[in-house]
């Protein structure tokens, strides 16, 4: 499978200039195009602005994405404010090349006042779906700094976790370290879409990437505008979970009452 990241600059509450942004991407001819953290509004924008610019999972920026997504038979993760009655999520959904909602997630770690004062946590965990025969995991930003939720999608048969993100230039730890350690540790792919540039307070740090099974990126973007391509190798993840039985080799009596804290 052909995956490609949409590393770009934050353009916000410009949902129809970023929905226009994302058709040269369905074009590309990857399978699965995957976008940062709140794509369609920016993610620094102000709680007033999220709540405005929010929209029910099945709103009118999803229909553009379906439309997108059917024209070009290509599957697209966008990340997005959800509405879902008086409560706003920071979400994204993975519609399929058909058009169709194949899954969708909202951030269940928030980080810091920015999250915070602008979005309720989700007490969701994510789901596991198949596109074209990989089972894929979704997941935002901080969520994947937390080894539990991606072993717990790897448990769940995951072979790649899509994680659109906002990380910011201070944080290059996550893309250089944390990603290609979590791929390692699950045996999956890792696809890490990132913004670049300002946007408000933030500077993004770029460095998209695609970590494979072997700790490894398979593919690194830089600080600057890219589209970032990856193919998906089958044989080589197979190949890597047989070498690195890490799943199989798991002792849970271990660990009962690990995630429960004081």
């Amino acid at each position: 499978m052909r995956i490609a990241l949409l590393q770009a600059e934050s353009h916000p509450g410009d949902v129809a200039g970023n929905l226009r942004r994302l058709e040269p991407a369905c074009g590309s001819g990857a399978d699965l195009v995957v976008t940062p953290e709140m794509f369609l509004t920016g993610y620094d924008v102000g709680a007033g602005a999220v709540r405005a610019l929010a929209e029910p999972a099945g709103g009118p920026s999803f229909d553009q994405v379906s439309a997108l997504a059917s024209a070009h038979r290509v599957a697209v993760v966008y990340g997005y404010p959800e509405r879902a009655g008086d409560t706003v999520y920071n979400a994204v959904q993975l519609v399929g090349p058909d058009g169709a909602r194949l899954a969708a997630y909202r951030k269940t770690h928030l980080f810091g006042d920015l999250d915070r004062t602008s979005f309720s946590a989700s007490p969701v965990p994510p789901d596991v779906v198949e596109l074209h025969g990989w089972n894929l995991g979704l997941l935002i930003c901080y969520d994947a700094e937390f080894p539990e939720i991606v072993r717990g999608l790897a448990l769940r048969g995951a072979d790649v976790v899509l994680v659109p993100t906002a990380n910011m230039l201070d944080y290059d730890v996550v893309p250089d370290v944390l990603v290609p350690a979590r791929a390692y540790e699950n045996q999956v792919y890792v696809a890490y879409a990132n913004y670049v540039g300002r946007e408000g307070a933030l500077t993004y740090g770029g460095l998209s990437c695609v970590a494979g099974p072997s700790g490894v990126p398979v593919a690194r973007a830089g600080r600057d505008e890219e589209l970032l391509v990856a193919d998906l190798d089958r044989a080589a993840l197979d190949a890597s979970r047989r070498d690195t039985p890490y799943l199989a080799d798991r002792r849970p009596e271990l660990y009962r009452g690990l995630g429960e804290g004081p």
